[in-house]
């Protein structure tokens, strides 16, 4: 008798004593790349997920929260390898624009669009940390913040001549500065260390390929793992043959071979796409198409859509002299992410939004819509910002998927991203642990 009555006697605890969700009527589309589920359910307990599957297959408590979603699609929410929070405000860059209201205006910009975790990428003050162990303390109801706190360059290396970016990163000369700045960055537990790599075409100073092996080396002392900013295929070849963790770009000098291919796959660097980093340099050299597009200017100020769009900004962009370049080195980019891929390296999904004029939330489906253009199948843009790059974050266990036990972090959209990848444009809500953000 007490056997019968204990499943009962649990559900009557649970609708008692817990927060529960039930969506129903949709379509699951759930990120490990199965076929849809048309007719689901899903049972959201305390911001986790209880169930996901055929609404036939739940068994809601009674008195739970329901929500009817018949004719949406769900899939889970937009995880951004490759962020920049806190120092923009409009187009102006500025260390001192790293506040507490400014980071959290971010993330519920990036929440806006379903970007439902970020990872700062090497620009971050100490501030993020705190605010990242508020969240992780609970249940967020902003975008999830993980970071590489403060990154590594040269000695006045690049990006550290770029406005706004003096006395950003760590300048380090030696391997005793390495192995300093790694001491103090360490006991932060980072998510991932930073370094950028490049000479931005000749015209700035690029770290030493020593004094990037010694960060990898030393990170690696500490349990850290190392992302690059990457321009050249011999950077990422030879960084990837010394335990490299990611390319946080895709090569984009020359296109990637089977050697650079198998080294990436012998060490398990992955790689990160960014393509939306490269449309950023020429798009707005003319009037971007997008300009004018409710999606896009739903979060950009009237002052910003005015200057971007003005002819003075576009003159002062066909000003670059290396500006007819920039279009190659983005199909270079695209060619590159795609064949690493279907090669077997792994790739997660990035985009380097949030310096001024690349704008966080738009540039994430801009980057899916590269991606496509790519050769990407939609389910396998899904995939890859969600799976993967819930894996690359080393949190599978928690995030990336729709299934049971993961946190409940997801986009209903209106129409089918499987058919056309620019439907996840049709946001009607999005969640984060359950809360409802949008």
């Amino acid at each position: 008798m007490k056997a019968r009555l204990l499943p009962a006697l649990l559900a009557m605890s649970l609708s008692a004593a817990a927060e529960t969700l039930v969506l129903k009527n949709f379509t699951l589309i759930d990120g490990a790349g199965k076929a849809p589920v048309s007719a689901a359910a899903m049972i959201v307990v305390d911001g986790r997920i209880r169930y996901a599957g055929p609404a036939a297959g739940a068994r809601p408590p009674a008195g739970a929260a329901t929500v009817d979603l018949s004719g949406k699609f769900v899939m889970p929410g937009i995880i951004n390898l490759h962020g920049h929070l806190g120092n923009v405000i409009e187009l102006a860059q500025d260390p001192k624009n790293f506040t507490r209201d400014n980071v959290e205006k971010q993330l519920k910009t990036y929440a806006q669009y379903g970007v439902t975790t970020v990872l700062s990428m090497g620009s971050d003050q100490p501030l993020i940390y705190e605010m990242r162990a508020a969240q992780r303390a609970g249940r967020p109801a902003t975008t999830r913040i993980f970071t590489a706190g403060k990154g590594f360059t040269g000695v006045n290396g690049y990006p550290t001549t770029v406005p706004g970016m003096k006395g950003v990163p760590y300048e380090v000369g030696s391997a005793g500065d390495v192995e300093r700045a790694i001491a103090e960055l360490a006991p932060n537990k980072p998510d991932i260390v930073k370094v950028w790599v490049d000479d931005h075409l000749g015209r700035e100073k690029k770290i030493d390929t020593e004094l990037t092996t010694a960060i990898i080396r030393q990170a690696r002392k500490k349990g850290l793992r190392v992302a690059a900013h990457i321009f050249y295929y011999s950077d990422a070849k030879v960084l990837s043959e010394r335990g490299l963790y990611a390319c946080a770009h895709s090569v984009r000098d020359r296109e990637a071979d089977d050697a650079l291919i198998a080294t990436m796959k012998k060490s398990g660097t992955w790689q990160l796409g960014t393509l939306v980093r490269e449309l950023s340099t020429f798009v707005f050299a003319r009037r971007a198409d997008f300009l004018d597009d409710p999606f896009f200017t739903q979060s950009v100020s009237a002052a910003v859509l005015k200057t971007i769009g003005s002819a003075e900004y576009q003159k002062r962009m066909q000003a670059d002299k290396d500006l007819p370049r920039y279009p190659a080195f983005l199909t270079t980019a695209q060619k590159n992410l795609k064949k690493v891929f279907d090669a077997g390296v792994k790739v997660g999904f990035a985009t380097d939004s949030g310096p001024p004029a690349r704008f966080p939330g738009f540039f994430e489906h801009k980057e899916m819509e590269l991606m496509k253009e790519a050769g990407f199948t939609p389910m396998q843009i899904v995939s890859i910002f969600s799976k993967n790059s819930a894996e690359f974050l080393g949190m599978s266990k928690d995030l990336g998927t729709l299934e049971a036990g993961h946190w409940a972090d997801l986009v209903v959209l209106a129409s089918n991203p499987l058919e056309d990848i620019r439907n996840t444009h049709s946001i009607d809500a999005v969640y984060i642990a359950g809360n409802k953000v949008r």
